[in-house]
């Protein structure tokens, strides 16, 4: 691959993830770790041990990025967070 080529694929790629936003999910008094870990597996896919680790980071840091993508998938993600009593927002 020629130097032009390598130059655009990488500003490809740059542009790619500038585009990429996140959730974060914020620690509170409120919800159960099983509420939030049930949570994160249906609302972002998460795997249960991802999701536990999640939750954890969130409990001791007190956020966490749960999911990153792009703002049309992570919207009503997002939503669907905040409708189930989970603190979140898109970054």
């Amino acid at each position: 691959m020629g130097t032009k080529e390598k130059n655009l694929e990488e500003l490809l790629l740059e542009e790619q993830a500038i585009n990429l936003n996140e959730i974060v999910l914020f620690n509170d008094d409120v919800n159960t770790f099983d509420h939030v870990i049930d949570t994160l597996i249906d609302v972002c896919d998460h795997m249960p041990e991802q999701a536990e680790q999640c939750a954890i980071i969130v409990h001791h840091n007190g956020k966490c990025t749960v999911k990153t993508g792009e703002y049309t998938d992570l919207e009503p993600r997002c939503s669907r967070l905040l409708q189930a009593g989970l603190s979140a927002e898109i970054v």
